[in-house]
């Protein structure tokens, strides 16, 4: 015996079933943006809104270009791309032919500078002898002139030889004249003044500080420590004063600056801890920093050509902001870095940070090089020795 199924009840049946597996899927997919939105809820608040990050980030750091103070002819480098140097080591020598016998002729005319106002002063000293002299002279003469005055009427002493008395006496007053004005012209050249600080002595003593560097700066010396870059030089090549000749870069100062939008920027702080991972060393090296300084404008503020959004044409842009990085330096000794390198950047912030201007002027992060003090100190140093050489036996 056949029982028929009734083809609706089929088809009721087959709908029913198709239903059923489409409200479980949907009640699936339900679940899983449940989920889903839950999980991103929870990584907002315990995470991602205490973080800004960007990966717009790039090394940078001081990039020191070596000049030269004179001009010369390469006859040595001591150094190539890469090599490490130390403040005031030798990188390049230039002929010093030419300044050698100049730094001669400055020390010949110290030496006879010196001499020469010594003179001076023996000469006022000798003039002061010399006075005195002539002063004993008008007075004698003065007393000749007196004494043949009264022996004239009693016909003892001559007109003639009372004449001849009195053209002694103008000769003596004369003599004396001159003598004051010679002593007083050599005076005004060396008084109120050692020999040392006398003008004539201190241009010589320019002339051979100036000939005493020129001849040091035949030797290119390197302002900053640091690795070489950029090498431009060649031996034998004329080089003019203010070529460059080569780069130094002084890795253990690089820093990061990472161009965060403008939008990311309400809740970034000065001093905000950072951590950085390069693309150089993967997510496996961490580097820890600082926020060193928000930018004081836009990339575009700054560009050669800067954007004129006054035209009808304007198209509303986000703009990008760059904020500086100061970088631990023991990362840096352990992982060096290189300048241009990408990095990634993640500024936590649940520090408060320190503000968004510094309040102070001087942080103490100037630049300077102390690698041409010690030229000038040498320098004074062997002027003080040509001229104690040439005082002879006594000294002002």
């Amino acid at each position: 015996m056949t029982t028929e199924i009734n083809p609706e009840a089929k088809s009721a049946a087959a709908k029913a079933g198709g239903n059923g597996k489409r409200r479980k899927a949907l009640a699936i997919l339900a679940a899983i943006i449940v989920v889903v939105a839950i999980a991103w809820l929870l990584y907002w608040l315990l995470y991602a809104r205490w973080h800004e990050d960007t990966n717009d980030a790039y090394v940078q750091g001081n990039v020191v270009t070596v000049t030269p103070q004179v001009g010369g002819t390469v006859v040595g480098i001591a150094v190539d791309d890469g090599m490490k140097v130390e403040a005031g080591q030798v990188l390049v020598r230039f002929d010093h032919t030419d300044t050698d016998v100049a730094y001669q002729q400055a020390v010949a005319n110290l030496a006879n500078t010196v001499r020469q106002v010594r003179g001076l002063y023996k000469a006022v000293d000798a003039g002061q002898a010399d006075i005195a002299a002539r002063r004993v002279a008008l007075e004698q003469a003065r007393a000749d002139v007196a004494r043949r005055s009264g022996l004239v009427a009693s016909g003892a002493v001559s007109a003639e030889e009372l004449a001849h008395a009195k053209a002694q006496l103008a000769a003596a007053e004369a003599a004396l004249s001159a003598s004051q004005e010679t002593t007083a012209r050599n005076r005004a050249l060396v008084d109120n003044s050692t020999l040392a600080a006398n003008p004539q002595v201190q241009a010589a003593a320019a002339q051979l500080r100036q000939a005493y560097l020129a001849s040091q700066r035949a030797q290119i010396v390197a302002p900053v420590s640091g690795y070489i870059a950029k090498r431009n030089v060649q031996l034998g090549q004329r080089i003019a004063p203010g070529t460059p000749l080569m780069a130094i870069v002084p890795l253990d100062e690089v820093w990061v600056d990472a161009n965060f939008k403008e939008t990311q920027l309400k809740k970034l702080r000065l001093d905000q801890p950072v951590e950085l991972t390069s693309e150089l060393y993967g997510d496996d090296v961490v580097y820890h920093g600082k926020l060193q300084s928000l930018g004081m404008g836009t990339g575009s503020a700054f560009s050669l050509l800067p954007a004129q959004n006054a035209s009808g044409n304007w198209i509303k842009i986000v703009q990008r902001v760059p904020v500086r990085i100061a970088l631990d330096k023991k990362d840096l000794q352990e992982h060096p870095l290189r300048l241009g390198l990408s990095m990634d950047v993640d500024v936590n912030l649940r520090d408060k940070g320190d503000g968004l201007l510094p309040t102070t002027t001087d942080n103490g992060k100037g630049l300077a090089t102390d690698a041409y003090a010690q030229q000038l100190s040498k320098a004074d140093a062997l002027i003080d020795g040509v001229i104690r050489d040439n005082l002879g036996g006594g000294s002002r």
